[in-house]
């Protein structure tokens, strides 16, 4: 393996440089967006997608984006990536998560075992500009107030909200140490805190908006610290002839058992391959990991429809025993596919699509799962990435959020994103070409604004498509 040459400029070098991009693409380019004129059909592109998916869940996938333009936009990454290739780029590049809508953040526990706030989504990670990202995120952020019925001042506070703190915390990691950045954190106890300070400072409506902030995220957090492996074996296996095994719940849990005629394979030959997956998963995670893995003995495997966007993808939960019955341990193994931004950015340098997002996420995130790791499927064009199926993980009912509460998780999405972003990317030069004044916030904000009737038209659209009988649907599931 040849050693990759890395340059080391002097911080005014690279402030210099991120000052004159301002100068081919100025922070008020992204504002003023509109559709380009040769635009693809939003619905063919998903049909696009459709075509490698479970043809039994393709329905449910499209009856849950049909619940709202809210639900419609978390499903419609690939719209929106063949939107951004036309927009204004800098050339500061990241490692993106690709999909970084608000309902993709959340808390989960650290390796310490701790809760922390961070991304939780890496589907479609790959390097990029990072205006994809800030793009990707401002809008859900307008499209989700718009839906909770706020007012256009609202809303656009929210959205600058999340912008800004983009902005500002980029610029405090512009004067951090490189391992400073690699270390920075979100706990819960931060969270809380900032919450806490609200609470003492505000008065009146917003003061009754911090409150209840507080008690939500003081819910959220309580709620994720029961969401581990064993609790999942309470839901989701039952005890049958002195062992457990994991229910059926079609068509959103099917136990391996009941697979078998699906994939072609007798219940000997899915056994054998589960084992042999396991195995091959073993061997992606570092040699402490893979001693730790051994002391669990694979149980059972079903398919376990997740999210909005993913339906559809092959995702699976394996059930495995460690010391006793009582000891469990949850697996998700979720198919891995060619990120959206593929059809409009340079292709992954990894070849497992599964490496692709095991990768990304251990770049963005501040703590990642332990058992993460990848394989490549019994059929050679699908792959799968690996973590834990619950490990304290939460995230707040978006759909509930009122403007005090939104703003304040705004703030909070907005800095883990820039945090995410300084570990692969530059933050001297992001800084620089950000800027101190709040023109980038307003360019990007008005960027949202239009971003968010388009995504209502081509949501419009979608439930047209479905009216017609063009797609299938199935609500409620």
């Amino acid at each position: 393996m040849v050693a990759r040459k890395v340059e080391h400029q002097t911080v005014e070098q690279r402030k210099a440089a991120g000052k004159g991009l301002r100068e081919t693409t100025p922070v008020s380019s992204h504002a003023g967006w509109t559709p380009a004129g040769d635009r693809a059909d939003p619905v063919a592109l998903l049909e696009e997608q459709n075509l490698t998916r479970e043809p039994d869940l393709v329905p449910v996938r499209h009856g849950r984006m049909l619940v709202s333009p809210f639900t419609f936009y978390r499903g419609a990454a690939k719209i929106m990536a063949a939107d951004l290739k036309d927009t204004p780029r800098a050339g500061l590049i990241v490692q993106l998560c690709g999909d970084a809508h608000l309902s993709n953040f959340g808390v989960f526990a650290s390796p310490e075992r701790t809760l922390v706030f961070d991304l939780n989504d890496f589907d479609e990670t790959l390097p990029g500009p990072f205006e994809y990202d800030v793009k990707r995120l401002a809008a859900s952020f307008t499209i989700a107030a718009r839906n909770n019925g706020f007012r256009r001042s609202e809303a656009r506070g929210v959205t600058r909200a999340a912008v800004r703190a983009y902005r500002e915390a980029m610029a405090d990691f512009a004067r951090m140490g490189t391992l400073d950045i690699w270390y920075a954190r979100l706990p819960e106890k931060e969270l809380m805190s900032a919450i806490d300070l609200a609470v003492g400072t505000l008065k009146g409506k917003a003061g009754q908006g911090a409150r209840r902030a507080r008690k939500g995220a003081q819910i959220i957090a309580a709620k994720a610290r029961t969401r581990d492996s064993l609790q999942a074996l309470s839901r989701l296996a039952e005890h049958a002839e002195g062992s457990y095994r994991i229910v059926s719940q079609p068509p959103i849990v099917v136990p391996a058992r009941e697979l078998a005629e699906t994939y072609g394979m007798s219940a000997e030959e899915t056994q054998h391959t589960l084992h042999e997956q396991l195995r091959a998963y073993r061997a992606t995670l570092q040699a402490d990991r893979r001693d730790l893995l051994e002391r669990f003995e694979l149980v059972d495997v079903a398919r376990k429809v997740v999210g909005v966007g993913s339906v559809g993808t092959r995702a699976f939960i394996a059930l495995l025993m460690g010391r006793d019955q009582q000891d469990p341990l949850f697996l998700q193994v979720k198919e891995a596919t060619a990120s959206v931004l593929e059809d409009h950015l340079p292709k992954s340098r990894y070849r497992q699509p599964g490496e692709r997002v095991v990768q990304g996420q251990r770049m963005m995130q501040a703590s990642s799962d332990i058992f993460l790791g990848w394989t490549r499927g019994v059929q050679g064009d699908r792959h799968f990435y690996w973590r834990q199926l619950r490990d304290m993980k939460g995230s707040p009912i978006v759909e509930a959020m009122k403007p005090f509460g939104m703003t304040f998780y705004a703030r909070q999405c907005g800095w883990t994103l820039a945090r995410a972003h300084a570990r692969s990317g530059d933050p001297v030069a992001i800084a620089a070409y950000l800027g101190k004044g709040d023109k980038f916030d307003r360019s990007i904000t008005d960027f949202s604004r239009r971003y968010a009737y388009q995504n209502e038209r081509d949501y419009e659209a979608f439930a047209e498509a479905v009216r017609s009988g063009r797609l299938p649907a199935v609500e409620g599931v």
